[in-house]
């Protein structure tokens, strides 16, 4: 999984932290980012091999985000996993063109198993 790159979008710095220690002991380059609204540009900036997003996040939303990803002809084939503390996120991450949805607080090793399958 060497020279794969994931671009991790979540609104709690503790969170991103957390993943970006976990996916980078795992072999994985891990960019991260805490505004939403710059997701875009980040994903035209790096090219990732893999986007992973919190839903609920100020300014626009992941399942927002998502669907714009959806609506773009370059962007749309990228695979996305989901994280959310949310009761409905399952639904509504599945709902925007999420490939893959994990719930928070999440299990480490479901975790590293879900990007692996996405990502291989």
């Amino acid at each position: 999984m060497k020279n794969k790159l994931i671009l991790v979008c979540d609104d709690e710095e503790g969170i991103l932290d957390v993943v970006e220690m976990m996916l980078d002991a795992e072999g994985f380059t891990v960019k991260t980012e805490l505004e939403s609204a710059h997701v875009f540009d980040r994903i035209k900036e790096h090219n990732p091999d893999l986007l992973i997003v919190d839903l609920w996040m100020p300014v626009m939303s992941g399942d927002e985000l998502i669907r714009k990803i959806r609506g773009n002809e370059e962007m749309k084939s990228l695979p996305i996993m989901v994280m959310s503390a949310s009761r409905d996120g399952e639904g509504i991450a599945f709902g925007a063109g999420a490939d893959t949805f994990i719930s928070k607080p999440f299990d480490i090793n479901a975790f590293v198993s879900k990007v692996n399958e996405l990502i291989s």
